[in-house]
């Protein structure tokens, strides 16, 4: 009928009291079933959309992976059509993705859900976890830790295929735990979990997945039966690296090589006792605040220490240790490898605080993250109302040329969120898991407001999309084939992704043949051409980098 309206837009008056109820009563804790799952979602998805692929890591990741689906060669990553001699997996998931959603988002968008999914699947895997060695009140306790961890999110939303080791950690004690109970899922999760790992962070990292094999065959009750199990996801993990194997060695035997020669080169350097430190000192604020509840649950239950509970985080974490103080240089990255055995311990630490250090726990969390909050929405007054006038000096002077815009719906997403976070303060109820609660989504809301109010403040300073866009307007049609010199990964695959040109080394057979040369450096010595007839063409730089200066050449 005309004027009719559909039912649904419509909540019926008796169930207004019940939803009033439920915002007087707030989070229901510990967090269970699909409000857990919400939270868990908040957390993955924070942070996923709404920028270009950022200088570095995200930006070499994403270039190859979008190299990967146009290009059509699965079998090998390649960045901007070179070799690029990484396993395959995460390049595989996020053109996956970007074969799937690329209708709908932005492609390095669409790749970059493929973070999003490993980060769920680890924080899936902790949960069961610690469900499977804690108990079913203590399980949420586990991803909260995972996620809180200042390290992770620093990184779980940009396009890195660590993660994929994050998620294969977390799966693997999964299985470890469950694997006198249910030994055929045990079987299939280490055989997943082994496979991932490989496939999608390399030989080293897998290391530690093999070296704790013999340790939980032997701590188990049934030696036999766990033995038969773990030797059974060792086969699952065969039959599910071999293909990849197998085809690269077969078709492409020098990139196979290459491929192992990279993998087997760390292995070969002696152990490091310096970087083995040097990762540690990382952990303060890297797995903070896992690591001293970490600490607090090895003190409070060091009379535990033989049971799995305790036993099998702490020898995977220290197993991690070593493989990383042999196989890697001292670097954020590669340490998130030690976040999921280190939040796994320190669950029960984690519910077994005293009251006093609860109580400073929560109020820290809860000041913090509102002062930060406080402090994103004044830079955002500045950056789109140009108030305080001083502070929307300073961010223009720190990325030259930015103009701020004013954007309703990120105005109406802030305060959502702002309100949101008011609202869990205010109503959540006194529990062990109150503070971990407010740390762990009081950090998902300070990065979504941040991602959501000043976002296009930093993505202005750290794409390369201007950059790359300003040297294919300065090409002309049909201008032949570009040489680069001095260009970063990252550099390339942004160039190649925006603008879809793939320079050649300068010093290359094809590169030496090119009529067009780009060039970067800091100093003038990089800045100056070969030995030939060049001229300057087009000079530029990224937005908030002074020093470094691209420059196009013709001959």
């Amino acid at each position: 009928m005309k004027g009719s309206r559909p039912a649904a837009f419509f909540m019926h008056p008796a169930a207004m009291p019940d939803l009033l109820s439920t915002l007087r009563r707030g989070l229901r804790l510990p967090p269970a079933g699909w409000t857990l799952a919400a939270m868990l979602a908040f957390y993955v998805l924070a942070g996923l959309f709404g920028r270009d692929p950022w200088k570095g890591e995200d930006a070499i990741h994403i270039g190859t992976a979008w190299h990967m689906l146009h290009v059509g060669n699965w079998l090998t990553p390649e960045i901007a059509g070179r070799a690029f001699h990484e396993p395959p997996l995460y390049y595989w998931s996020a053109a996956l993705c970007g074969h799937l959603f690329g209708w709908l988002l932005p492609a390095h968008e669409a790749l970059r859900l493929a973070s999003g999914f490993w980060v769920a699947l680890a924080l899936v895997s902790l949960y069961y976890a610690g469900r499977e060695l804690y108990g079913r009140d203590s399980a949420a306790a586990s991803p909260l830790l995972l996620a809180g961890c200042l390290g992770l999110i620093l990184h779980a939303h940009d396009a890195q295929p660590v993660l994929i080791g994050v998620a294969a950690y977390s799966g693997a004690l999964g299985a470890f735990a469950v694997s006198d109970r249910r030994p055929r899922l045990a079987a299939l999760l280490y055989g997943l979990a082994l496979a991932a790992c490989l496939l999608g962070v390399g030989i080293a990292a897998t290391l530690p997945l093999l070296a704790i094999l013999p340790l939980v065959a032997w701590q188990s009750s049934r030696r036999g039966q766990a033995l038969q199990t773990l030797l059974s996801g060792l086969a699952i993990a065969a039959l599910l690296a071999a293909p990849w194997l197998l085809a690269l060695s077969s078709q492409q035997p020098a990139r196979f090589h290459a491929w192992l020669a990279t993998e087997l080169a760390p292995l070969a350097t002696p152990f490091s006792l310096p970087g083995a430190g040097r990762f540690l000192s990382m952990l303060p604020w890297l797995a903070f605040p896992a690591l001293p509840l970490a600490l607090w649950t090895l003190w409070s239950r060091r009379q535990l220490l033989a049971a799995s509970a305790q036993w099998l985080p702490l020898v995977f974490l220290l197993l991690t240790l070593l493989m990383l103080a042999l196989a890697y240089r001292p670097r954020e990255v590669p340490a998130l490898l030690l976040l999921p055995p280190l939040a796994l311990l320190a669950t029960p630490g984690a519910l077994m605080l005293r009251r006093g250090a609860a109580n400073a726990f929560d109020w820290f969390a809860m000041m913090t993250f509102s002062l930060f909050a406080a402090l994103v929405w004044l830079a955002w007054s500045a950056m789109a109302l140009g108030w305080p006038q001083q502070l929307a000096q300073r961010l223009v002077v720190l990325r030259p040329g930015f103009v701020g815009e004013f954007d309703l719906s990120d105005l109406l997403v802030g305060l959502a969120v702002t309100l949101w976070w008011i609202w869990l303060i205010v109503t959540a109820p006194r529990s062990p898991y109150r503070s971990l609660t407010h740390w762990t989504l009081g950090f998902t809301t300070l990065w979504l407001l941040a991602t959501t109010l000043i976002l296009p403040w930093f993505d202005y300073g750290k794409s390369y999309r201007p950059v790359a866009e300003a040297v294919a307007a300065a090409l002309p049609k049909g201008h032949g084939c570009l040489a680069e010199r001095g260009l970063s990964d990252g550099q390339r695959a942004s160039l190649a992704y925006f603008s879809h040109i793939e320079p050649a080394a300068h010093d290359s057979p094809a590169g030496k043949a090119c009529d067009w040369l780009l060039l970067v450096g800091n100093t003038q010595a990089e800045r100056t051409p070969p030995a030939g007839n060049w001229k300057l063409v087009w000079q530029g730089i990224r937005p908030g980098d002074r020093k470094e200066k691209f420059l196009l050449f013709r001959r």
